[in-house]
């Protein structure tokens, strides 16, 4: 999800959601929505091993609980 355009003066370009899908994972790569995309996919049955939250450090994935990669 991106913001894009003109606020008055001021150009708005900002990425709230970014996901990649890799090797049969999702890679949340950025998330700024207000339930959080991976709360969203964990309550539609996908498994906490299948997301990957990539906007961690790949050194603190492995203590999120969700797959490292």
């Amino acid at each position: 999800m991106l913001l894009l355009g003109w606020e008055e003066c001021h150009r708005v370009y900002d990425c709230l959601l970014h996901v990649d899908i890799r090797e049969s994972k999702i890679w949340v790569q950025e998330d700024r929505t207000e339930a959080g995309l991976a709360t969203e996919l964990m309550g539609l049955g996908v498994p906490k091993e299948d997301i990957v939250l990539a906007y961690h450090a790949p050194y603190k994935r492995p203590y999120t609980g969700f797959a490292v990669g």
